[in-house]
């Protein structure tokens, strides 16, 4: 009997011990967090003060709420827009850093000092034209990236519609409030619109990075909507089919900045406004009605897959960098290209240039994930890599390979790697070598800053400008290239641009 209570006390104690063993464990954790938790806030909240386009709120911004059902009043209700933006912004803001600001009108960076402003929504009409062309531009970008590729398809006797996006091409508040049901608004009814100005011609969407994903949303809607003008082809420029998960957690950071009424925590990055086309600053919203677009494109492929519908979906055509900071070449293969059927699609990657010889400092090679693709019998889909020649030549030759197929041809497209560029980025496809903006060092000169080609040199830490940003290139050595592949795709070229 003695034995037994004995037992039973011992084990009540142990009991007891283990549970305040494990308060004292939780406590430490709870506590670990909570200072964790408060060192992050400081931090964010030591960033630069917000200035008035960080938290302006224009409502003269189209929502799927506004009562606005055509083009013409999309324009209309733009017009108010900018107007409203220069009384909330531009007239007010009259002091400050001057040079290179695009919210002072004396500065470089102003967009007004460019005969067209690129901010706004652009239409180029033909009066015969031979396709109907939407462009979407990137998240926190402008119409201005979709510039020389609507010229381009201009002249070839397309009529084209550059698209503003809402909360776009304004101040960098738009994208605090901005949702991607808007965005998708805008698109169905900047297509109807080209619907109705081209008839019966056939209907394309060019879209570029978010754009991308814009694009293959309204693609799967018309799937399943027969009320949608159909499309006959979809070109995407490094699509936002996957990115980061944790571009989905930013609603927790953006709840507790309005908990604790710490607007800074809004944003992801609170920066110089010195481009003329592109918010520097990035709301975190953005980011997270991105994860959310990405999200809905599985569930539509998905649900249309069951149905069968997606057996319908438009021609694609794709070019996507091998390496990108900012969206998922793997999923915009294992996420589209491979959920699509038929073989009518194609992939082109560029690929790292192999005769810098760098490929020992880069933290990731994509080569054996290229040949694997190149090699795959069993790939639904045609794929293009855009590499060096054998033997480390700076030249650059199209290795194509059939749906179904692994034996490669090869074009020699004539065209080298420029000298001390190791690979292209997420920004860079859209953008010719000689943009007066984002160009290169044969750059056609322009009414503002020249970003593309800044090289600068001094201490670390003495700029407010990010040196990752310096350091990325933001122009094309290869969008000949991708301007006739795209021209052939819409049947805008005089003959098949070569493989």
């Amino acid at each position: 009997m003695v034995a037994t209570w004995h037992f039973v006390t011992t084990q009540r104690w142990q009991w007891r011990l283990t549970i305040r063993v494990l308060r004292t464990l939780a406590h430490g954790v709870v506590g670990a967090f909570i200072v964790l938790l408060a060192g992050g806030v400081v931090f964010l909240e030591s960033r630069p003060d917000l200035e008035p386009w960080h938290t302006v709120h224009l409502d003269e911004e189209f929502t799927t709420d506004t009562d606005v059902a055509s083009v013409p009043e999309y324009l209309a209700l733009e017009e108010r827009l900018f107007a409203q933006l220069d009384r909330a912004v531009y007239h007010t803001h009259t002091d400050g850093e001057v040079v290179l600001n695009r919210y002072h009108r004396e500065s470089l960076s102003d967009p007004q000092r460019w005969p067209t402003n690129w901010n706004r929504t652009f239409v180029r009409v033909t009066p015969e034209p031979r396709a109907g062309v939407l462009l979407l531009h990137g998240l926190s970008d402008s119409p201005y990236s979709m510039r020389s590729l609507a010229e381009s398809l201009h002249d070839a006797g397309a009529t084209v519609l550059g698209l503003r996006l809402p909360g776009h091409g304004t101040a960098p508040s738009g994208l605090v409030h901005a949702q991607w049901e808007d965005w998708a608004a805008a698109v169905e009814l900047a297509m109807r619109h080209l619907h109705e100005t081209v008839g019966d011609r056939p209907l394309f969407i060019v879209g570029y990075s978010n754009g991308g994903a814009l694009a293959v949303t309204y693609a799967l809607a018309t799937l399943a909507d027969p009320a949608l003008p159909a499309i006959e082809g979809v070109v995407l420029m490094s699509p936002e089919i996957g990115i980061s998960k944790l571009a989905g957690y930013a609603a927790w950071q953006e709840r507790l900045g309005r908990l604790l009424r710490l607007r800074k925590l809004s944003w992801n990055s609170i920066s110089v406004e010195y481009d003329p086309f592109k918010y520097q600053s990035f709301a975190l919203n953005a980011a997270r009605q991105a994860y959310r677009l990405t999200m809905e494109i599985q569930d539509r492929i998905s649900a249309l897959t069951e149905s069968g519908d997606i057996e319908r979906f438009p021609t694609l055509l794709a070019f996507q960098s091998a390496v990108d900071a900012t969206v998922s070449a793997r999923a915009l293969v294992e996420g589209l290209f491979e959920r699509l059927s038929g073989g009518r699609h194609e992939l082109v990657a560029f690929d790292l240039n192999r005769a810098a010889g760098m490929e020992p400092l880069f933290t990731h090679d994509p080569r054996s994930n290229l040949e694997a693709l190149l090699a795959n019998r069993s790939r639904t889909f045609a794929f293009t890599l855009v590499t060096n020649q054998a033997g480390g030549s700076s030249s650059v030759i199209a290795r194509h390979a059939a749906a179904g197929d692994a034996a490669a041809t090869t074009t020699d497209l004539g065209m080298t790697w420029p000298r001390n560029l190791y690979s292209l980025s997420h920004v860079a496809l859209p953008f010719p070598p000689d943009d007066p903006l984002y160009g290169g060092p044969d750059a056609r000169p322009g009414p503002g800053p020249h970003i593309g080609d800044a090289v600068l040199r001094g201490e670390r830490g003495a700029l407010k400008l990010s040196p990752a940003d310096l350091l990325r290139i933001r122009w094309n050595p290869f969008h000949t290239y991708l301007e006739q592949r795209t021209l052939a795709f819409t049947g805008l070229a005089d003959a098949p641009a070569a493989r």
